[in-house]
């Protein structure tokens, strides 16, 4: 088993982890989310909100649990030919996740910022690729063609010692989906998590490998977000991030 699984990582590695190259700009806006259980069950209210300045962009992915946690996490990154993050900041806390979570990544200098619980910080500093995506799947996934040969990505793991793993995005064909009744076609990428190293190599076979990573966009000319089912933290549930609409609470004018 063991040449097999060498074979794969070898494999793995020859694929391109260059910056994607831009080929929608990224603007302004403002959405709303909603993470679920598989089962249905409403964990926490989501916003994503986004702001550009030229080829500058600052975004911030906020989720609001019901049992008061929360997830932070603002991303600043550029968009001037190819992407490129600038900086992440990304903050669990809260019943709803069993370590605290608090990492601030650089990633012009590559000095990485890490506090626990207390308050305490701990710096860290890697040479960081081009490519580090941390806050950008989604992005990024906007500018792929799904037809295309899977796409690797570097990113930081937050741990207690953080350390550089990577991410292969591939398009897995269609799933139908209805909008307000219309039929539609959304792409359904995988993300596989590759850990790398003699811990890749033992992770599955300890139950420690990262679930996969779904993400459904819609596409078109202008894509768009459908869909997203993976884990928050290390060996936490898979949960499912969707679009929702606000509800009135109050009676329209006409009535």
């Amino acid at each position: 088993m063991l040449p097999f699984a060498l074979c794969l990582l070898a494999a793995a590695t020859q694929v391109s982890a260059d910056p994607v190259p831009v080929r929608r700009t990224q603007g302004t806006f403002h959405g709303f989310l909603v993470l679920k259980t598989l089962e249905g069950a409403t964990l926490a209210a989501g916003e994503l909100v986004q702001v550009a300045h030229g080829d500058r962009v600052t975004s911030r992915l906020t989720f609001h649990f019901r049992d008061g946690s929360l997830d932070d996490q603002i991303t600043v990154f550029t968009q001037h030919g190819v992407f490129r993050l600038v900086s992440n900041h990304h903050i669990q806390r809260g019943p709803s996740f069993p370590k605290p979570l608090d990492v601030l990544i650089d990633a012009i200098t590559g000095q990485i910022t890490s506090r626990d619980k207390d308050g305490k910080s701990t710096q860290t500093h890697l040479d960081l690729p081009a490519d580090i995506a941390n806050g950008l799947p989604l992005t990024l996934l906007l500018n792929l063609d799904p037809a295309a040969p899977p796409t690797r990505l570097s990113m930081i793991a937050p741990a207690e010692k953080p350390r550089l793993i990577h991410l292969l995005v591939a398009g897995e064909g269609e799933d139908s989906l209805t909008i307000a009744g219309i039929r539609h076609k959304a792409t359904n990428y995988r993300i596989k998590i590759e850990l790398g190293g003699v811990t890749g190599l033992v992770a599955p076979m300890v139950g420690k490998q990262p679930s996969d990573i779904h993400l459904w966009v819609l596409g078109g000319e202008a894509p768009a977000f459908v869909r997203e089912e993976g884990q928050f933290y290390e060996g936490g549930p898979i949960w499912r991030i969707e679009l929702t609409a606000p509800v009135f609470t109050t009676p329209s004018p006409g009535k």
